[in-house]
């Protein structure tokens, strides 16, 4: 029995599939953008790239995860 993925990353396959990119391209352009807040961070994905507010969102709480960490 294989565990279930939760949290941010149980969106990764459907972020992949629907936009055509790995997430490590999402996250080398959220790398490259600078210092943003989380929000900043979503709105940009949307507003630059067409993602959808929950994948956006999902990507961006990831990436702060690890950056942060």
């Amino acid at each position: 029995m294989t565990d279930k993925i939760k949290g941010p990353a149980s969106y990764f396959p459907a972020i992949e599939a629907k936009y055509g990119h790995p997430v490590a391209h999402w996250f080398g352009l959220l790398e490259s953008a600078g210092p943003m807040k989380h929000m900043e961070m979503v709105n940009w994905l949307k507003s630059e790239h067409q993602l959808g507010h929950g994948h956006a969102n999902a990507l961006v709480a990831h990436h702060l995860s690890r950056v942060t960490s």
